[in-house]
């Protein structure tokens, strides 16, 4: 069942200069970007850095007013900024950053922190002592940090509260923002199997953004990869992994780290030519034409659609000549 729907999704940020700061031009973040998501499952979001996938997740969210496009919860349009909406939005929807300690506030102790969403959505502040002490344990925290302010805690311990903060209005879904990247390695898979249990006993649906394509991987069910503003290929995780089709999609799968010293895959690396275009100026066609190997006259001249592939009709690859 579609519990998210994102339709032809746009953000665009305006560029402005000189002295009466006038707009010169765009920056064209999201660009026509749609999906679904279903109850229960995991979609990661991948890409280099710039490409979208942070912005993506707070236009989802609410955190930002959209261009163009719409968002749906539910088969009900949730993106209008009337603050009704938001209050509304806030009851399926909720969001875990990427930074535990920027994203709480240092001067509230965790118990004001975690009350605050519900005293917002009209529950009495001296009726939640026992529903905030068993949010702070389901996250595998001890009710006695709740008397204690953000940077008492580990960068580990942080992120637990933020995931207490997330699940305290048992929403439907949840957007993760690289929630384990700032994090050690060793803690990393706590972090990720807190939410993996948390997954299956409250039924939630996650929108799983990160770089580290082993971690996607390791909890996604489907995966979209982005690149300048637009996702351009989408399959099962399995599928993606095993038989990416985009040239980009392989680029950034051969450079996964291999934990073996004598491993020769590090020749099967593709290295890709040039910089990453600035979103301001996009290229005309196929915005990785600029930096694939396989280019060819047509790339520069039509944008392609995302096409589904012949064999599997759930993998969709925005190129003309791999598909």
């Amino acid at each position: 069942m579609t519990i998210l729907e994102v339709k032809d999704l746009k953000k665009y940020f305006p560029v402005r200069g000189g002295l009466f700061l006038r707009r010169k031009g765009w920056v064209y973040a999201l660009d026509g970007v749609s999906f679904t998501v279903n109850k229960g499952e995991t979609l990661g979001i991948v890409g280099e850095s710039g490409c979208g996938k942070t912005t993506l997740g707070r236009c989802i969210m609410g955190l930002y007013t959209l261009s163009d496009g719409k968002v749906m919860i539910n088969g009900k349009t949730v993106s209008q900024p009337k603050l009704s909406r938001k209050k509304e939005r806030s009851l399926n929807l909720q969001m875990i950053f990427q930074d535990p300690f920027e994203s709480l506030d240092p001067r509230q102790t965790i118990r004001q922190i975690l009350e605050e969403k519900y005293i917002i959505h009209g529950k009495k502040k001296n009726l939640l002592d026992s529903e905030i002490n068993a949010l702070i344990e389901t996250v595998g925290l001890l009710p006695e940090a709740l008397s204690k302010f953000p940077h008492e805690f580990s960068g580990g311990q942080r992120q637990r509260i933020g995931v207490a903060r997330a699940i305290s209005l048992n929403p439907d879904i949840i957007i993760c923002d690289e929630p384990v990247s700032a994090l050690d390695v060793s803690v990393q898979s706590k972090i990720l199997n807190l939410l993996l249990d948390l997954q299956k006993t409250m039924g939630l649906t996650y929108i799983f953004i990160s770089h580290d394509l082993s971690v996607v991987k390791h909890v996604s069910d489907r995966i979209a990869v982005m690149y300048l503003g637009k996702i351009i290929e989408m399959a099962d995780a399995g599928v993606i992994y095993d038989n990416g089709l985009h040239p980009y999609t392989r680029a950034l799968l051969s450079s996964i780290p291999i934990p073996d010293p004598d491993s020769n895959r590090v020749h099967d690396r593709i290295i890709l030519k040039g910089e990453v275009p600035s979103a301001e100026n996009p290229p005309f066609g196929c915005r990785f034409n600029t930096r694939c190997a396989h280019a060819q006259t047509l790339c520069f001249k039509k944008e392609p659609d995302l096409y589904k592939n012949e064999i599997d009709s759930n993998h969709l690859t925005a190129c003309h000549f791999f598909f």
